[in-house]
């Protein structure tokens, strides 16, 4: 998976919970991701974005890991801007993404494919009842998941509490864990 190296950059802190995750993903043959929350890029003069390696540009390696085992990402966004930056960052791999615009909620609830891979990364962890809405989501998901699954929750300690718990008391395993981010799988 050569194209993980593309990523690591000095900024991207989620870099190696991205390079364990993906590679636990592609041991275990995984080929359906499934995104809550794309990866916005930041602003650069008045209409541009870039790069935001701080934020880890989840949704540029998914699609990356997508095309290199023929897969899928599915990647959901509530906002227009945020799905039109990712569609930019991405061009090379859109045979591999289908964007959603929809609440994550939502989204989840009708979604009626098996998840290989599960990242959660919507409604960011400085906002009210975050931490709720990432335990509504995982409630919602489940019924997706294998016991193959991976789930990958963003935001440690902002949001993760709630998802975590339900998830541990739920026959889930931590099998990583950065300052970032918590790989979770049955």
């Amino acid at each position: 998976m050569k194209f993980l190296k593309d990523y690591d950059n000095p900024k991207n802190i989620r870099f190696k919970s991205f390079e364990f995750a993906l590679l636990e993903a592609n041991r275990r043959n995984h080929k359906t991701l499934v995104e809550t929350g794309v990866a916005r890029g930041k602003k650069k003069f008045i209409f541009f974005r870039k790069i935001n390696w701080l934020d880890g540009m989840s949704t540029l390696i998914f699609s990356d890991y997508a095309k290199f085992v023929n897969g899928h990402l599915y990647s959901c966004d509530i906002d227009n801007k945020n799905i039109n930056s990712a569609k930019k960052f991405t061009k090379k791999n859109s045979n591999f993404i289908t964007f959603i615009k929809d609440d994550s909620l939502n989204f989840l609830k009708n979604l009626e494919k098996k998840i290989d891979f599960l990242y959660l990364d919507s409604l960011d962890g400085q906002f009210p009842n975050a931490s709720e809405h990432q335990l509504n989501e995982i409630k919602l998901a489940v019924k997706n998941l294998h016991k193959k699954s991976l789930v990958l929750l963003d935001d440690k300690g902002q949001k993760t509490k709630l998802s975590i718990d339900y998830m541990i008391n739920n026959n889930f395993k931590i099998i990583n864990e950065t300052k970032q981010q918590v790989l979770l799988s049955y």
